[in-house]
């Protein structure tokens, strides 16, 4: 209720002759065609069509926490055309609001008809409970802008670290080693030449890469409340760095020499090293690797292609390793490795004396898969593979300190389960809903 009196009223009403009155309608007029244009579009967002995403779980003994599923822009389109990436949302069977991504995979595209030429797949994630065997997402249009998501998976390359190249998700993080490391001139002491991956133990979930390269080296190298970088790669080829085997010994590249990010987050991180061609026992090879990292998983995808750039062979004998002795000195260090066979799996389990326990393994799902070996530094999992046709691997870490793996016994179910996730993919079928 107003506190003005009555007389009070009558003198503050507007004169509608007065030219102020005019531009007073003026602007009201405006303000209630924006306000029905805004509600209608409003309204035709909310009403209009839905894809309606139907995912099927073939394997349904165990649980499968965070599987991203993929659904190509090309369905967003037919179903809601002229759908911007940034005016989307998509719920679970509940109503609830889910975190996404929309990968470009051509950002030089000009898509003068709002088709999203360079756009690849929707991205987005469901925990699958054991014993789940399907789910139900719908995707809309909306007029107002999508929700900035929490990052949860990172890459960067780092060339104030001399041409580090760094990457993370929600619970591991790893780096390469570049070009400037293998300068003498230019690294010093640092100095190192090594295609191995190195690995990087978080306790914390959030993004850690630009933080800890801010601290500084000595200081990532204890664990100051977030985690640390205990795991010590040197020229050996860390947790899943490759090389040509002979029977007997590793040929291996250098450093990377380029480095390309595809996709960066919030959910999948995507990019990819070259390297220089290496002498391999009679051939000369190049490699390219390509990284998928997801959010919620302790191994990544790592899809590596060789060619022969000079002699000739119908195979190459492809060897994916593991540092024998990773921990740091004075650690005391107890490693038992575990090879699974049929799982195409190798795991490590190393206790250390106060630097917690570490889980690394490899994990080569597919038929190339032939057996093991080791050299003086690394345990290997050896495949065979055509020049020009990938070799897909998984490899990664988990740290006891960061609560998940806290035993042998629970690495190695982690790896195992891992394997039969990835030989179970999930099926996704598409309707549309008016």
């Amino acid at each position: 209720m107003s506190s003005l009196q009555p007389a009070q009223v009558t003198a503050n009403r507007l004169d509608l002759s007065s030219p102020r009155a005019a531009r007073f309608r003026h602007v009201k007029l405006f303000a209630g065609v924006v306000g029905l244009f805004l509600g209608a579009a409003m309204a035709s967002a909310q009403s209009g069509a839905r894809l309606v995403v139907t995912v099927s779980n073939p394997l349904t003994s165990i649980a499968r926490p965070s599987e991203t599923i993929s659904v190509p822009w090309s369905e967003i389109e037919r179903a809601l055309p002229g759908a911007l990436l940034q005016h989307l949302a998509v719920h679970d069977a509940q109503g609830h609001d889910l975190a996404y991504q929309v990968t470009n995979i051509n950002p030089l595209a000009k898509d003068t008809q709002n088709v999203g030429l360079g756009y690849g797949d929707l991205l987005f994630q469901h925990d699958f409970a054991k014993g789940e065997s399907s789910a139900v997402f719908t995707i809309e249009k909306i007029a107002q802008v999508a929700p900035v998501f929490p990052t949860k998976t990172y890459a960067r390359y780092i060339p104030e670290r001399l041409d580090d190249f760094a990457w993370e998700n929600d619970k591991i993080g790893h780096r390469a080693y570049g070009q400037a490391l293998a300068n003498r001139a230019l690294a010093g002491t640092e100095y190192l030449i090594s295609s191995g991956l190195d690995v990087w133990c978080k306790r914390v979930t959030y993004p850690i890469v630009d933080r800890w390269y801010n601290k500084g080296h000595n200081h990532y190298h204890i664990d100051e409340g977030e985690g640390m970088d205990m795991y010590n790669t040197g020229s050996t080829r860390g947790c899943g760095g490759t090389g040509i085997w002979d029977g007997h010994s590793l040929a291996v590249s250098r450093n990377y020499t380029t480095w390309k990010i595809l996709a960066n987050g919030p959910i999948r991180t995507i990019f990819e090293f070259s390297y220089a061609p290496w002498e391999a026992h009679g051939v000369r090879v190049t490699e390219v690797k390509r990284f998928t990292v997801d959010a919620g998983h302790n191994l990544d995808r790592i899809d590596s292609t060789f060619e022969v750039v000079s002699g000739s062979t119908p195979t190459l004998d492809v060897a994916i390793g593991l540092n024998k002795k990773s921990a740091d000195k004075g650690q005391d260090p107890v490693t038992t490795l575990t090879k699974l066979p049929a799982d195409g799996a190798l795991a490590q389990w190393c206790v250390q004396k106060t630097n917690g326990s570490l889980g690394t393994a490899v994990i080569v799902p597919g038929p190339e898969f032939t057996g093991y070996a080791s050299d003086a530094h690394n345990d290997l999992v050896l495949t065979r593979v055509t020049p020009g046709k990938a070799i897909t691997y998984y490899a990664g870490a988990g740290w006891s300190k960061a609560g998940e793996f806290t035993t042998e016994k629970a690495w190695n179910t982690y790896v195992s389960e891992c394997t039969a996730r990835i030989r179970a993919p999930l099926s996704v079928s598409y309707s549309v809903e008016q």
